[in-house]
């Protein structure tokens, strides 16, 4: 059996569908097509019950997903053992979030597909977490306090913010002095989260309370110079802002604690080169930038 077959069938049975999987592989639905009955053929079983609304495995698909994923890897691994400094080959497909990759992790993926012209780089820009294994994706960069998962995380890079408000927010309201002091005030969020704290040494976790919430830091920022509340937001989004007076930092003496930029990919025993190559550029990409400025917290 050709690998090509058994990674084509891997996709379409986790895609759902021969249009999905078409998407994340960048190959014609004819393609797809062909493969799978060349398969089917050659095993002699009906690998997947086409439908309407896309395809779903057969018992004796649902049998074979999981053998040829793992036929997959072992090949992939393999091929990066015997060849550990080869040029990276295949598809890569990676997702980042919207408010923060298109600005600093693309130059990355761009210095990435310029050292391997042979590999194909997918990049998804999106601020929702993304299902990496239902939908396809080899790793995600995400940016923030990660909460604890199945997935393995390796943090690259550090990011680094303040708490802000405007000065007619301040002037009416007044500006905490300590953390516990926010829970008085009105805060912009981007969901029910955790804001927290250096206090020397230790940290201190606030959840804050607020009227205003939205999933993009920008959007935070024009609430926050409209005088809606605190914002606990990046350096990058809030410079300007600040240099303008149209923000000011406030409650110093508790700065935030600094977050993290990591590279997140599903559990195995032999990550792929391609993601271990990326963490590699990563690393040395964010150590010539300090501090890391970016859009989220």
């Amino acid at each position: 059996m050709d690998i090509d077959d058994l990674r084509t069938f891997v996709e379409v049975a986790d895609a759902g569908g021969v249009s999905s999987a078409a998407r994340r592989l960048g190959v014609a639905k004819s393609i797809i097509s062909r493969r799978l009955l060349k398969l089917e053929t050659q095993l002699g079983v009906q690998l997947l019950a086409r439908t309407t609304r896309g395809a779903a495995v057969t018992e004796a698909g649902a049998a074979l997903r999981e053998y040829a994923a793992r036929i997959v890897a072992e090949f992939d691994a393999a091929r990066d053992a015997i060849v550990p400094d080869g040029d990276l080959r295949g598809r890569f497909r990676i997702a980042a979030p919207i408010s923060y990759g298109p600005t600093h992790i693309a130059p990355v993926l761009a210095e990435m597909g310029r050292r391997h012209p042979l590999l194909h780089i997918h990049a998804s820009y999106s601020d929702r977490i993304v299902d990496l294994i239902g939908e396809g994706f080899d790793c995600a960069i995400r940016v923030g306090h990660l909460q604890s998962s199945n997935f393995i995380a390796k943090r690259v890079g550090s990011i680094h913010g303040k708490l802000v408000a405007s000065p007619g927010y301040v002037s009416t309201h007044g500006a905490p002095e300590a953390p516990h002091e926010i829970l008085a005030h009105e805060s912009l969020m981007q969901g029910a989260e955790t804001w927290r704290f250096m206090d020397g040494q230790k940290s201190i976790m606030v959840n804050p309370q607020g009227r205003f919430k939205a999933d993009n830091p920008v959007a935070l920022a024009a609430a926050a110079v409209a005088g809606l509340g605190l914002g606990y937001l990046s350096d990058s989004v809030i410079d300007e802002h600040i240099k303008s007076g149209a923000l000011v930092s406030v409650m110093h003496r508790y700065p935030p604690v600094p977050a993290g930029i990591y590279i997140v990919r599903p559990q195995s025993q032999h990550p792929a080169r391609k993601i271990r190559v990326l963490t590699d550029i990563l690393v040395d990409w964010f150590a010539d930038v300090s501090p890391v400025n970016v859009h989220s917290l």
